[in-house]
């Protein structure tokens, strides 16, 4: 009962329980990569290294030619790797990430720049060479700053739709019951976080201007799907919400069929134009202005690998996170609340699952979970708050609070234990690859580093 008494707490003041995760985040993010740094020393890695170029190279170089900028990223560490040593045919190092992330992080980036040209000028010794400390954490900083706002606005859609007690726990679980808490806090320079926000930014303004026609609307629109496909191209399926929409006032005779085409080739016209920073980008890249970075044999569109990508153990979506299937299984009784919102989502996740399923590394390669539905989770967020709603809150409430934090903890705990495979080479716990370490094996992991602490 004390429990239940003491986690209704956090309902009081919504914003302020969310914003406090993400000051958590940020704050255990510094602490652990000055404790306890990498090895190579340095604090963006993995995917966000070509992330942080994209940044670095605009900012110091205003070019996107990365090849000082992986040099200096890498260092003396394996300096024949092939982001260093491979060029495109117009004699560019690769790149195969996308140019949004960057041009999101700019803001502190800069500011954090500007700072550091001050404290240089007043005689202390930084560096100013783009990828001192203080400039990667300003990129990460920065990511977990777009997720909790993503977070926020994934909480916002579902309160406007549910009430705002429940609309929270399934905020909260849909973040930090999913792969989305591991890109908020311990990968934010991946494009996952931001990720999260763009699509919940779309989201969030689709629903409040819901009915408006004014061409203002679909530019803004078109403006908002042209910066998620900028942080991530295939976000740009979003705009099967506003099509829908579109077929629904046709099909009611709520407008003409010619002022709906002409507004949707505007929201068209305004997503070009937002993408044209990448579609340049590849141009002086690769020398072309549309393309798969990763080659042709990229998507698989004809051999998508849907089951797998949804039950595998490999970083399945459902089989890694069961509380997403909770969350899709709520999309019945959202439908039956919004039959816009909920047939919008329905259609955004399948054609999200076929376009992931077809990736010929549908598992996403180094993940926790199945990384690449991140963006949708404002998506789950919404699913959840229909599942939750369909029961009497009032008398189930504390029932639901309890379940939520059992959720989250044991999400928690499975994160610890990916993240003590991957450090420890699998000594002190194994990679989870079989149903008994994705399901079941988070749970013992801290009996499991007591008895290793006991034989150090």
């Amino acid at each position: 009962m004390h429990l239940t008494l003491g986690l209704d707490r956090f309902e009081r003041h919504p914003g302020r329980t969310i914003i406090g995760i993400g000051v958590v985040f940020a704050i255990a993010y510094v602490i652990a990569m000055t404790m306890f740094p990498r090895a190579h020393g340095r604090i963006i890695d993995g995917d966000g290294i070509q992330y942080y170029a994209y940044l670095r190279s605009l900012v110091f170089d205003q070019d996107v030619n990365f090849i000082n900028d992986y040099q200096l990223l890498y260092g003396s560490e394996n300096p024949a790797n092939v982001w260093t040593s491979t060029r495109t045919t117009t004699g560019h190092a690769v790149n195969l990430m996308s140019i949004g992330p960057a041009l999101l992080w700019l803001p502190v980036y800069l500011l954090i720049f500007g700072v550091m040209v001050m404290g240089s000028m007043a005689g202390m010794p930084i560096p100013l060479d783009g990828i001192a400390a203080p400039f990667q954490f300003a990129v990460a900083l920065s990511g977990i700053a777009y997720a909790t706002a993503g977070a926020f606005l994934s909480y916002r859609v579902c309160a406007s739709v549910f009430r705002p007690a429940p609309a929270l726990w399934a905020t909260l679980v849909a973040w930090l019951g999913s792969p989305a808490i591991y890109y908020s806090v311990v990968s934010p320079a991946y494009s996952h976080a931001v990720s999260l926000f763009t699509i919940a930014l779309f989201v969030h303004v689709w629903l409040r201007t819901r009915g408006d026609w004014r061409p203002a609307r679909y530019a803004l629109l078109g403006v908002l799907a042209g910066l998620a496909a900028l942080v991530r191209w295939q976000d740009a399926i979003i705009l099967l919400l506003p099509l829908g929409e579109a077929c629904l006032a046709v099909a009611h005779r709520t407008s003409t069929l010619r002022a709906i085409a002409g507004r949707l080739a505007l929201m068209g016209s305004a997503l070009v134009v937002a993408f044209t920073p990448q579609a340049l980008a590849w141009r002086q890249i690769y020398g072309h202005f549309i393309l798969t970075p990763q080659g042709e044999n990229f998507m698989r569109w004809t051999e998508p690998q849907v089951l797998a990508v949804l039950f595998s153990w490999n970083h399945g979506l459902f089989s890694w996170t069961p509380a997403i299937m909770l969350a899709v299984g709520g999309l019945f009784w959202l439908i039956k609340r919004d039959r816009l919102l909920g047939w919008g989502t329905l259609a955004v996740l399948l054609t999200a699952i076929y376009v992931n399923a077809a990736v010929v590394d549908w598992w996403g390669g180094e993940a926790f979970g199945a990384r690449r539905f991140v963006s949708y989770t404002v998506f789950f967020t919404v699913g959840l708050g229909a599942l939750v709603s369909s029961w009497r809150w009032a008398q189930w409430s504390g029932t639901f609070r309890i379940i939520a934090a059992c959720v989250i903890i044991s999400n928690v705990l499975f994160l610890t234990q990916y993240q003590i495979a991957l450090r420890s080479g699998g000594t002190i716990i194994e990679y989870p690859v079989s149903a008994q370490q994705v399901l079941l094996e988070r749970f013992v992991l801290p009996w499991r580093l007591l008895n290793h602490q006991e034989q150090d």
